[in-house]
């Protein structure tokens, strides 16, 4: 069969705008009932084929339906552009004795074949909701040029309708298996790939969604490069600034073993950073936490995502001048240039107060 079907999708906002609608809302760039009402009907503008005595055949609704709903679809064709009936829809209920009147009885529902000639096709499109869940039409599909199955058969078959209607079953499935397949490696891309497909993929590769569809996006590429560096002080770093959006900074003990040879003030260090080979310490700025539930919260995800059998220690480094405990130049001190400043018994030295330049 070919490879060439060609469809009119019509899909968004914009398309839908010059219909004539009654109890029918917008929701979006799809059409739904409006709310309290439990029946409603869209009458489209035209569709033009560009060829006189068009044959529209096929058309495929894209809806979610629920079990106690219905969506009927009514069609016309013609190769006259202007059709005064339906301007003089405008202001009249669109009851489905109206749009039978005007249309004829509505399409099959189980096959969705059109079977009307002309140039231009007018669709009229009949929602009604039996419950509380109500049916939603995200768009139709016009088959618009393309083989059939019917047209591999002799002459003799082509012209009946049965033969064309049970056959439309098996190509229009195997035409959407075609399509799939052919999609598939976008589907695989994660730069092409559908929100679904997306989140699919994220949970194939065991991908928490913390910062929504984008952010899986940009990180399925690289994902499994992260994973193999996952547990190294690089991974944790990356982690730790993925989670909280600012740069952290992390201190392992044998960089600061009070023990050490090399360590001039064991005493302090033992205060600081303890004794534990396998305790380390992650350091962010103060204010990275809005409430307290995010840092519990941060505090979860990293113990999920750390080595085993290490420990970690938040540390929150406050911006101060006190070169004494959790005091990094460079960090959160710095040496700046020098400014007179006079100090008396009426000022207040606070974390907050620099001296020897602005702190940024």
């Amino acid at each position: 069969m070919s490879e060439t079907q060609k469809y009119r999708t019509l899909c968004c906002k914009e398309q839908w705008l010059g219909g004539i609608f009654e109890h029918i809302a917008l929701q979006g760039d799809a059409l739904a009932l409006e709310a309290g009402a439990y029946a409603g009907a869209a009458c489209l503008p035209p569709v033009d084929s560009g060829e006189a005595g068009f044959g529209w055949r096929r058309l495929r609704l894209l809806a979610q339906v629920p079990p106690e709903a219905a969506v009927r679809v009514y069609a016309r064709a013609s190769d006259r552009q202007d059709w005064p009936q339906w301007e003089q829809l405008r202001g009249q209920a669109l009851t489905s004795e109206a749009l039978r009147e005007l249309f004829g009885p509505p399409t099959a529902q189980t096959d969705l074949l059109l079977q009307v000639s002309g140039r231009y096709l007018w669709l009229a499109l009949e929602l009604a909701a039996g419950g509380a869940r109500r049916p939603r039409v995200d768009g139709l599909s016009l088959w618009m040029e393309g083989d059939h199955m019917v047209d591999y058969l002799p002459a003799i078959y082509q012209g009946q309708d049965f033969t064309y209607r049970y056959l439309s079953i098996f190509n229009t499935l195997l035409m959407g298996m075609e399509a799939d397949i052919e999609a598939l490696p976008r589907q695989l891309d994660p730069g092409s790939a559908s929100d679904g497909m997306v989140d699919f993929l994220a949970r194939w590769l065991c991908m928490e969604p913390e910062k929504g569809e984008e952010d899986l996006r940009a990180r399925l590429p690289r994902i499994l490069d992260e994973y193999e560096t996952m547990y190294t002080v690089e991974g944790v770093r990356r982690t730790a600034w993925r989670l909280t959006g600012r740069k952290p900074w992390i201190i392992e003990h044998f960089a600061v073993d009070p023990n050490s040879p090399a360590c001039r003030n064991p005493a302090l260090y033992r205060r600081l950073y303890g004794e534990d080979p396998y305790r380390f310490f992650l350091l962010l700025p103060q204010g990275t936490f809005e409430k307290q539930q995010d840092m519990e919260h941060f505090l979860e995800r990293m113990s999920q995502l750390l080595p085993a059998e290490t420990e970690m220690e938040l540390v929150l480094l406050k911006p101060c001048i006190q070169l004494d405990w959790h005091t990094y130049l460079g960090i959160n001190s710095r040496i700046g240039d020098y400014i007179p400043a006079a100090i008396d018994d009426s000022v207040t030295i606070h974390y907050d107060t620099t001296i020897g330049g602005a702190y940024p």
